[in-house]
């Protein structure tokens, strides 16, 4: 059983929940001005854990016939016979139950919001069938990450700072572009879509280095707009500094790094900006 489980985790990528829920978390201190109280935190966790987890499962189930016939994605759990359907989709159903509960904890406009939020995420895992723009789909499901933070604590979208989760859609919409080159060459013939499949892998790496400065712009505006002082700028310029690196790690003929350009530059950002939106709240407060 344990050895299940944890065959289940590292097909979802359990460990890169750290993109979201750092921005979970950033929005309810935002809304609180600080830490909130111990049960928001807890059960902001355990809704990010869920949904995270439903949407990936979702990501596994339908996608199994594609990641079987692409030599990269072969060895996945579910073509690769480690985990059944029957096993996928009840992890589906629990992990989504798990979400609702956790928004039935907070407050009605969190359960309110979260048909939409978790409806993203499934459908973001379809969109590569129609259209290019599946990477800013995503973008948009992630989105919901800092309103629902915010949400959880405030109960309320009044005074949301929407920059926050515009710069989390590019940002995100940014990485997924780059991720996907990976793949151009088999979603162009498997009939898939991506904007490295559709344009390219080096007009995919210009759109790339758009979206990344309109996140970096997004989230100095969002800074700003909160009142939070010096420290949170300094973030921001480490996360200048991390996005640049990526782009120069990663290049449209070289995608060697990419390991390094997704997972710890992108882990990189959403932590040291929940830190030092933590850190500056302190201060300023």
């Amino acid at each position: 059983m344990l050895n299940k489980i944890k065959i289940m985790l590292e097909m979802i990528k359990f460990k890169h929940t750290v993109f979201a829920m750092p921005f979970a978390l950033m929005g309810a201190f935002l809304a609180g001005r600080g830490i909130p109280s111990l049960s928001v935190f807890f059960w902001v966790v355990i809704a990010m854990v869920g949904a995270r987890t439903a949407a990936m499962t979702f990501n596994r189930i339908v996608d199994r016939r594609f990641d079987a016939a692409n030599p990269r994605t072969a060895g996945r759990a579910i073509p690769a016979g480690e985990v059944t359907m029957g096993e996928s989709w009840v992890m589906v159903v629990l992990a989504s139950c798990l979400f609702f509960f956790a928004c039935w904890m907070m407050n009605s406009m969190a359960l309110i919001i979260a048909p939409i939020a978790l409806s993203l995420t499934f459908i973001y895992s379809l969109t590569k069938r129609f259209t290019w723009l599946c990477h800013v789909v995503l973008g948009v499901a992630l989105a919901f990450s800092p309103l629902g933070g915010w949400v959880a604590v405030a109960g309320t979208l009044s005074g949301y700072p929407w920059v926050l989760s515009l710069g989390v859609l590019f940002w995100v919409a940014g990485f997924d572009c780059v991720y996907a080159c990976l793949d151009a060459d088999f979603d162009r013939k498997a009939g898939l879509y991506s904007m490295p499949a559709s344009f390219g892998r080096k007009n995919a790496f210009r759109l790339a280095v758009f979206f990344h400065v309109l996140a970096f712009v997004l989230f100095t505006l969002t800074g700003y707009l909160q009142g939070l002082n010096f420290i949170y700028y300094i973030g921001i310029v480490l996360t200048g500094g991390a996005l640049f690196y990526q782009h120069l790690a990663v290049n449209p003929k070289d995608l060697s790094r990419i390991q390094v350009s997704f997972f710890s530059m992108n882990g990189f950002i959403a932590l040291t900006l929940f830190l030092v939106t933590w850190i500056s709240l302190l201060m300023v407060h």
